[in-house]
């Protein structure tokens, strides 16, 4: 089951039922994702009993499927992102078995194809590649196998980022605020069982496809994740209830191959670069750059739709 929001003019969007081809829908029972995360049980037996998409999709009015949401939640579940990270923003990590996150801004999440606003090109402009999770309601403490049947939803999402503030907020010890503005989501929500056998051990198996300004920067798996989704939310909700619709992220899609296959962020890139020439290389975004991110299973489909977007000036 794939599901989208449409833009209606109203905050949060009309939730609609996507066929199988990407491109007629049919009306959800429920107005919003959040309104059918809230009432999961009863809502998804109505929705995927949809079997007929009787309108004609237009990729124009597609919003991310949950343009805001209660809580998002980012992780680093990527070892080989994480050491070049390290190196790149100059930081010494705190050594520990458990999954790293953070809370990020999540009153807003940019639609596939909207322009992304930003004050300066001196911040350092990056995009993140990411794998996502949206789960209903989960009680305090619950077990990382009893997460699993908490997820319901799997998205595609680029988590933008400012690097040049991203160091200095690090190393206050209290974490992002203006190195994290909203993150954008690819138009589809699928339910895990759309990917198949590439939904694995919490693990979204999949290439994601990652092109900037037209050429193909990188094509990392998700499967070498640290920690599974399930280990995630299992992290998250270890001293509190997580509400339905909080949204949880796989933090940059990375390989230890990533010379062969690129990477999903610039930083990345910069950080390769200064483990081989002792400085970074590439530049970050400018005004007019386009990046655009395609997560696509082994037979070629693409279940998430495309992220596709210009950065401009605000």
């Amino acid at each position: 089951m794939r599901l989208a929001t449409l833009d209606d003019g109203t905050p949060d969007g009309r939730l609609v039922v996507v066929s199988p081809e990407g491109d007629r829908f049919a009306p959800a029972p429920v107005d919003t994702l959040q309104q059918a995360m809230e009432s999961w049980a009863f809502a998804a037996p109505a929705l995927a009993g949809i079997s007929e998409f009787p309108e004609a999709l237009d990729a124009a009015l597609l919003r991310a499927p949950l343009p805001r949401a209660w809580q998002w939640l980012d992780g680093s579940a990527f070892a080989c992102h994480g050491e070049l990270m390290d190196k790149a923003l100059g930081v010494v990590p705190v050594k520990t078995g458990k999954p790293l996150m953070y809370q990020g801004t999540s009153d807003t999440f940019y639609g596939p194809a909207e322009d992304v606003r930003f004050l300066t090109e001196e911040n350092g402009i990056d995009f993140e590649g990411e794998f996502g999770v949206i789960v209903d309601a989960v009680p305090m403490g619950t077990s990382a196998q009893d997460c699993m049947k908490h997820i319901r939803l799997i998205v595609q999402i680029n988590d933008w980022s400012l690097r040049k503030l991203a160091g200095p907020e690090m190393k206050t010890g209290f974490g992002w605020v203006q190195a994290k503005p909203p993150c954008s989501m690819a138009p589809f929500a699928v339910t895990p069982e759309e990917l198949g056998d590439q939904w694995r051990d919490g693990r979204v198996c999949m290439d994601l496809l990652v092109d900037w300004n037209g050429e193909r920067f990188g094509a990392a798996n998700g499967e070498p994740m640290g920690h599974g989704f399930h280990e995630l939310v299992a992290h998250a909700c270890a001293t509190r209830d997580l509400v339905a619709g909080t949204v949880i992220g796989s933090g940059t899609v990375s390989n230890a191959n990533y010379r062969e296959i690129g990477s999903s962020c610039i930083a990345e890139r910069r950080g390769i670069e200064l483990v081989d020439f002792g400085a970074p290389r590439t530049e970050f975004m400018r005004f007019g750059d386009t990046v655009r991110m395609q997560g696509t299973l082994a037979d070629g489909r693409a279940p998430f739709g495309v992220i596709e977007q210009k950065v401009v000036q605000a």
